[in-house]
């Protein structure tokens, strides 16, 4: 008889310590995927309250999309022509975190970079973006955010010092990508400068196939006058242009 009870009693045991754990986990919110949820963000400023400084949160990268990686390679191409309709802030959040944005806490990011160094800075000419006043902003990586430094419409100037090539007065957004070539030379001497233009293509070539797997269309251009350009955007001493990206709907 002691036998059975000894049995019942910790049969009760473990239906209590089932309980208690059941209880305890599940009022623990589980991590989410950032693809498969919506995101609350603050709401933009109004158009007319955005001045130089204003700084803009963008909406949190989807990391999990309906688009494989092989299919945005077979999608990948260079498409000049954009209809006159607006990039949606969604879609610009996700081309500059595709480019250089952060994919763990130690600050490493999607794009690889010699001694991770990172000497690219990405810049934005917003055109036509959904809620965005017109103007150049500049991305700030670690906060995931955008920060108006200009509010001039220039795409006109630096279309044709672009050699007239429409597409960046066309285009939804005209993505900058520049180099303070200083953070990796300091450490590799002149070789560095190889390893700052292999690093523009590591991620141009992300920020293309995001493109496709948006259904966006862009084309890299690297044919313009770089001291002309570099005039009309007045970003700094330090800040070279090396190429950039134009992207609209299709």
């Amino acid at each position: 008889m002691k036998k059975y009870m000894y049995v019942a009693a910790i049969f009760g045991l473990i239906l209590i310590a089932a309980a208690v754990f059941r209880i305890f986990f599940t009022s623990v919110t589980p991590a989410r995927d950032l693809g498969s949820i919506q995101i609350t963000e603050w709401p933009l400023p109004e158009i007319s309250e955005q001045k130089p400084g204003v700084m803009i949160t963008l909406p949190q990268p989807k990391t999990d999309g309906q688009v494989s990686l092989e299919k945005s390679m077979t999608l990948r191409r260079s498409i000049r022509s954009y209809k006159n309709e607006p990039v949606s802030l969604q879609e610009l959040s996700q081309l500059l975190w595709a480019g250089q944005g952060f994919t763990n806490e130690r600050g490493f990011r999607t794009a690889p970079s010699a001694g991770a160094t990172f000497p690219i800075e990405l810049f934005v000419m917003v055109n036509n973006v959904e809620g965005l006043k017109k103007g150049i902003y500049h991305y700030q990586i670690g906060e995931h955010k955008l920060k108006l430094i200009d509010e001039r419409e220039v795409e006109l100037d630096l279309a044709r010092a672009s050699l007239s090539q429409s597409m960046i007065s066309d285009a939804g957004v005209v993505i900058i990508f520049t180099a303070i070539f200083e953070r990796t030379t300091r450490r590799y001497g002149e070789r560095g400068i190889r390893y700052v233009h292999n690093e523009i293509g590591h991620v141009s070539q992300n920020i293309h196939l995001q493109v496709a797997a948006l259904n966006l269309g862009t084309v890299v251009i690297g044919a313009y006058r770089d001291e002309e350009v570099e005039a009309i955007l007045n970003f700094g001493e330090e800040y070279r242009v090396l190429y950039m990206m134009p992207v609209g709907k299709i």
